[in-house]
């Protein structure tokens, strides 16, 4: 698969059973459809968790960021704010093919998700050392 952002060729990381795309360039990491999901069932965030179908839901950010394209189907995702402290805007195929996290956004989202928690489980701690990025 080709990086959305600096068009290098990305390599397939697997993290207990779930394949991800991964940046070696700019640290970006593609979710195809249902891996987020299955992400946060294996690291147990509370409530809902995050599901691509979800996040498609949130409206449009305003952003200054360019429009990237689907590595999966090639249209132009949309941005969207999925965390407000601190901000972190992903983009998102509109037809539904997957989600794309900047290098570090990634990681920033997963320590949020921890600190609203209230706990700190050893799989968030093997997560945050798994190397997805530069």
């Amino acid at each position: 698969m080709i990086c959305p952002v600096c068009k290098s060729d990305m390599i397939v990381v697997e993290y207990k059973n779930i394949e991800l795309d991964h940046c070696l360039n700019c640290g970006g990491v593609w979710f195809d459809v249902g891996e987020l999901a299955l992400m946060t069932q294996l690291l147990k965030v509370p409530g809902n968790g995050l599901c691509l179908e979800e996040i498609m839901k949130l409206p449009e950010a305003a952003s200054s960021e360019k429009k990237h394209r689907c590595p999966i189907c090639g249209h132009r995702m949309k941005k969207t704010i999925i965390c407000k402290e601190p901000e972190i805007i992903i983009d998102v195929c509109d037809r539904g093919d997957g989600l794309w996290f900047d290098g570090g956004e990634l990681a920033q989202l997963l320590k949020q998700v921890v600190k609203s928690s209230g706990e700190a489980h050893g799989e968030w701690q093997e997560v945050f050392s798994f190397q997805f990025s530069r």
